[in-house]
């Protein structure tokens, strides 16, 4: 019994220790976020308006020059940027991104997949680690991007995708990476970065686009389409890195109350069996003393 006692005294206590961790752990992730928040709800609308415009230009430019990263081609070889964390310790936040990249890849560019012709830029070590095995094409340069995250270096992933489709390398670039909505909630996504999509007309209308262009429209739109597609991605990173710090702290949270209920459950076991001991003790006694007595 006294052994009982102590293995159930060395589980509290290392319950308490991992719950100490944990609890430091969501204290740690909601100051990130806090920072990471602030940066994509100002970042967000700045990108949504200027995507609109892009869209909205490009799909009233058919025939027209300066408009090379609007072309749709017969898709044969397709890039993945999948958009992933570092860490783990944030539930299934990198296992879903993971899945829709792999699900993308097999599913809806099946026949590109079974000729080898889908290649992955995995941005954050997990989505680097998750398809290092896999048969698909990767390409690790920008796997440590989180370890200095900035618009430049978000700016030089952006360019090298945009170089590729220019030189017809790939025919279609998607973005996989997780929308930050709150602390609790995200949705994983895949975005269409290059061809630029182009603004679906509503039915009976025409979509046109009102701007005035000086200097001419060519030389802006060759101008803008690469910084506006930097925006792009910079807000897709920001979105995930506000994501992974949200689903870390949602996850030691819960961590923390799970070790609460398993501490109160060991409590009632130790109080049980140190009950249970002191009976035998006492019954010892009594038998020992009532022994002597006869």
């Amino acid at each position: 019994m006294p052994g009982a006692l102590k293995e159930v005294r060395n589980r509290i206590k290392s319950v308490q220790s991992t719950q100490q961790i944990t609890k430091a752990m969501k204290m740690v992730s909601a100051a990130k976020l806090r920072k990471a928040q602030e940066a994509i709800v100002q970042m967000r609308p700045y990108a949504k308006k200027l995507q609109e415009m892009l869209s909205n230009i490009v799909s009233n430019m058919e025939g027209e020059t300066g408009a090379e990263l609007a072309v749709e081609r017969p898709v044969e070889k397709v890039l993945i940027i999948t958009v992933s964390s570092d860490r783990g310790l944030c539930g299934a936040y990198n296992a879903n991104i993971i899945k829709l990249a792999r699900t993308l890849a097999l599913d809806k560019y099946a026949q590109q997949s079974a000729k080898g012709n889908v290649t992955i830029w995995p941005i954050g070590k997990k989505a680097f680690d998750a398809f290092q095995k896999s048969k698909l094409k990767l390409n690790t340069t920008y796997k440590d991007l989180f370890l200095s995250l900035s618009f430049e270096h978000v700016q030089e992933i952006a360019q090298a995708a945009i170089e590729s489709f220019r030189k017809n390398e790939f025919d279609v670039v998607e973005v996989v990476y997780s929308e930050f909505r709150n602390a609790a909630t995200q949705r994983f996504t895949v975005e269409r970065f290059l061809p630029i999509p182009k603004v679906e007309p509503k039915e009976g209308k025409a979509t046109k686009a009102d701007f005035i262009f000086e200097p001419d429209q060519e030389t802006l739109i060759a101008e803008l389409m690469p910084k506006i597609l930097n925006t792009q991605l910079y807000k897709a990173v920001l979105d995930a890195n506000a994501s992974e710090h949200g689903a870390r702290m949602t996850a030691m949270d819960k961590a923390s109350e799970n070790a609460n209920e398993l501490l109160k459950t060991l409590r009632i076991t130790y109080n049980r069996a140190r009950q249970a001991a002191i009976t035998t003790e006492l019954t010892e006694i009594v038998s020992g003393a009532a022994a002597l007595q006869g």
